[in-house]
């Protein structure tokens, strides 16, 4: 709530073109997406941002028309930006995990099967070493971050406010969206009522300067790594695919599924159809809680929200293809638009709102927390993936991605792949990663808060 605000409307050629409330907002969006896949396009010796690029140029749209923004999307002296942006980022998470799911599920149970342990090893492993790092990083930030007064004012322990940034710096280093709430709700019930909105701000702030990095470094890396490998893309997309290839069981199963698909009804051509009652079941399972405390549903709870749940949705019906006569696939090519749409949405809902905030707030030792929270647990995640469980490079990566939970690196993979199957051991990991990541957020700021 910003009181002082009023409604204020972008003007342009002397008044002759005036752009406020919903329009600034598509205007904007549209704007990025421009501008961003200009700079995505941009190659340093092979290597480029790709679609992150729309997330470089949503944080310093941010950064540069914050003002203008919170102004225009201002009505009755409510400040709209950030559930409007929310709603971008929600829709793109839905469109993307969704396509994500639905592109997978038809491999994804038979490489669960043949790697279940190995994926659920490396997301623990990601975020074991991400929890013990930011541990060291509190510690660290107890020596050289001086607590602001209104904390002290406010009844906030200099221990509450650290581990709460911490916290905060976590979910964004980690791209954890589920855990920067979690931890949110968590950090408010352990200070005074009337310091709740403080303490939230405080885990935002953290989120928002540590989550520019989270998101372009493991771009970089799932480009980089195959790169400094000289890696054989074409052979790595054979290891990768082995349970696809039509060869054996597996792929007379997929081939007599196939025929079968052709004699079942489709509702439109696109599957559109479909993918609406994937998002739909999808949120419906998201949102089911399960108590973590004593005090049941009033408590702290845990939900696969609604990333979690539309993905897993996409995985099931992908799996089985059809209820009934009643086809549920969707066109490949139909699926491979909403999934580029759905993460450069996402990239926006977080990216324009984040960039007003970091400049506010920036604080050079954060976003040295934030990249250090970062690079240890992939570097780590990765190193157990090849050396420990030997999984061929793609399938690592694509792990890696999952237990990072990074939508943004997912696309980056498939792109640098030039294959989809990367998508099965990222949809392998992140739930498991996902439970982890808020488990330990939570733990965190109980044990230290």
């Amino acid at each position: 709530m910003l009181p002082d605000r009023k409604k204020v409307p972008m003007t342009l050629f002397g008044g002759v073109v005036e752009i406020s409330g919903i329009s600034f907002q598509l205007f904007s969006v549209f704007a990025v997406i421009f501008v961003g896949y200009l700079i995505g396009k941009i190659e340093i010796k092979g290597i480029s941002l790709g679609t992150a690029g729309v997330f470089i140029a949503a944080l310093l749209y941010g950064a540069i028309f914050g003002d203008d923004i919170h102004q225009t999307l201002t009505l009755h002296d409510n400040d709209l930006t950030s559930a409007a942006f929310m709603i971008i980022e929600d829709a793109g998470l839905i469109l993307f995990v969704g396509s994500v799911g639905l592109m997978a599920g038809p491999s994804f149970f038979r490489n669960l099967k043949m790697n279940f342990k190995s994926y659920i090893f490396i997301g623990f492993v990601i975020i074991l070493t991400g929890a013990l790092t930011s541990l060291a990083c509190f510690y660290a930030g107890q020596v050289f971050i001086h607590v602001p007064a209104e904390a002290a004012e406010l009844g906030v322990t200099e221990s509450q406010y650290m581990i709460s940034m911490i916290t905060g710096i976590m979910s964004g280093a980690l791209t954890s969206t589920p855990a920067f709430s979690a931890s949110q709700a968590t950090a408010a019930t352990l200070v005074p009522p009337e310091a709740a909105d403080f303490i939230r701000d405080v885990i935002t702030t953290g989120h928002a300067i540590a989550y520019i990095f989270g998101v372009v470094g493991v771009v970089l890396f799932v480009q980089f790594v195959p790169r400094i490998l000289n890696a054989d893309m074409e052979q790595e997309r054979k290891l990768i695919s082995l349970v696809d290839t039509g060869q054996g069981p597996a792929g007379s199963e997929l081939q007599t599924d196939r025929r079968h698909q052709k004699s079942r009804i489709q509702i439109d051509s696109y599957g559109l159809a479909a993918f609406g009652l994937v998002v739909v079941v999808g949120i419906f399972i998201g949102m089911i809680k399960v108590p973590l405390s004593s005090q049941g549903l009033s408590g702290t709870t845990f939900s696969l929200t609604t990333t979690g749940g539309v993905l897993i949705s996409g995985l099931l019906f992908a799996h089985f293809g059809h209820i009934g006569p009643i086809s549920i696939n969707a066109n490949p090519r139909v699926l491979e638009v909403l999934r580029e749409l759905g993460l450069v949405f996402f990239l926006i809902g977080t990216g324009i709102p984040g960039g007003t905030s970091f400049v506010r707030f920036f604080h050079p030792v954060y976003f040295l927390f934030g990249v250090i929270i970062t690079i240890v647990p992939m570097i780590l995640g990765y190193f157990a993936a090849r050396k420990l469980l030997r999984l061929p490079l793609l399938n690592a990566l694509g792990s890696i991605t999952g237990g990072m939970t990074s939508t943004p690196a997912l696309g980056a993979l498939i792109r640098t792949a030039k294959t989809d199957d990367v998508a099965s051991s990222y949809a392998a990991t992140y739930p498991f990663a996902l439970i982890c990541v808020v488990v330990a957020s939570q733990f965190l700021i109980l044990l230290l808060g």
